[in-house]
């Protein structure tokens, strides 16, 4: 017994090292994990990183905004990615555990419209695709918009959306539909925002809504007109001078102000060097 327990608390000693990174993770790991629509480029943050600090691991998984909300809340990720900001429902729960989240804008999206390459659509404004996408909206057709399909496509307007765990499905349904707005039933509802451009290749009478960084030669991307201006293609430039009006902050939430092995990381990713890779992947930055 005098040696058994000598090496229990040196043990208990080096568990105890394990959770330096928060929510029960292993010392030099960050646990990362969120948005679909940032997967990429938190991947690619990741990967440079490494190299930054060889030291340290950083962890990325996707899933969805809400996902990743959930599980900061629950403090088994040190930082969650989220294309859209914190319900108020979800800063309670944080609250009542004791959990201050804190908010931080790590670059800029457009939300772009999608549809197959053959459709001849020149443009489309905010009020068609309430119309197109809102419970209430009679649009159902091309040929109500004034196009006429390639022959063999169906006049049916197929609508491609996302699951309602995802932060694009809810920026959209807010920015177009409005926040007390609700999607029409009967949309092919997809998990990723890779998915959603995967099928806007393949159905030539869809149409569906995801990140910019997510298009395709084999895709063609609809200019968006609102309130009357004139219809701007999405790009990394009109989404950092704010002319492309479906753009949204891509955010990350901690928790509580960053420290440590977190907070350097936070850092390098606002650095010109992070800020540099989310260009690259396609999304304007925030410098």
């Amino acid at each position: 017994m005098k040696r058994v327990l000598p090496l229990t608390a040196l043990l208990a000693l080096s568990l105890s090292g394990l959770t330096a990174c928060g929510g029960g993770n292993k010392a030099n790991t960050i646990q990362n994990k969120g948005s679909d629509t940032l997967v990429n480029v938190a991947l690619a943050w990741a990967e440079q990183y490494g190299k930054v600090n060889p030291e340290c691991t950083v962890a990325v998984t996707g899933g969805g905004s809400g996902t990743g909300i959930s599980a900061m809340i629950n403090g088994t990720v040190d930082i969650a990615n989220a294309s859209r900001a914190m319900k108020d429902s979800e800063r309670k729960l944080a609250n009542d555990k004791g959990i201050n989240p804190v908010e931080h804008t790590v670059g800029f999206d457009a939300l772009a419209v999608f549809v197959h390459k053959d459709n001849p659509i020149e443009s489309i404004t905010v009020k068609q695709l309430a119309q197109i996408y809102g419970d209430e909206g009679t649009l159902v057709s091309w040929s109500q918009l004034g196009v006429t399909m390639p022959e063999g496509a169906s006049d049916e307007i197929i609508r491609i959306s996302r699951q309602n765990n995802s932060g694009t499905y809810v920026y959209f349904r807010d920015f177009v539909l409005g926040k007390e707005g609700k999607y029409k039933l009967g949309s092919r509802d997809l998990h990723g925002s890779k998915d959603v451009v995967e099928a806007c290749e393949t159905i030539p009478s869809a149409i569906g809504y995801s990140g910019l960084a997510y298009a395709t030669d084999h895709v063609k991307m609809v200019p968006v007109s609102f309130q009357g201006k004139p219809a701007v293609a999405p790009s990394v430039e009109t989404a950092m001078d704010g002319t492309y009006p479906i753009a949204r902050p891509l955010l990350m939430y901690t928790v509580g102000e960053p420290e440590g092995l977190v907070k350097e990381y936070m850092d390098w990713i606002m650095s010109e060097a992070g800020q540099a890779i989310i260009k690259d992947k396609g999304y304007a930055p925030v410098q």
